[in-house]
């Protein structure tokens, strides 16, 4: 099952990797900055469709966002006992 505090923890990473408020990413994604918020906080798991808006305007390829989702998965699955 997709963890949405770690899609949400990937996206912050990108965003603040590339210099970008939420307010930015979101108009560039063309979401709501709340809405946004809400998914960088693991409130809310972003459709393929948003996740596809955000990985344009981070200029990132949703198959490289995707697979930084999942190792992140991984990590986590392979930290517990």
């Amino acid at each position: 099952m997709l963890d949405a505090k770690i899609v949400g923890k990937v996206i912050q990473h990108y965003r603040k990797a590339k210099g970008l408020s939420q307010e930015v990413l979101s108009g560039l994604a063309n979401i709501c900055r709340t809405h946004l918020s809400s998914i960088e906080r693991g409130g809310r798991k972003p459709t393929l469709e948003t996740l596809y808006r955000i990985s344009l305007a981070l200029d990132v390829s949703a198959s490289e966002l995707m697979k930084d989702i999942e190792q992140e998965m991984k990590n986590l699955s392979s930290d517990r006992p």
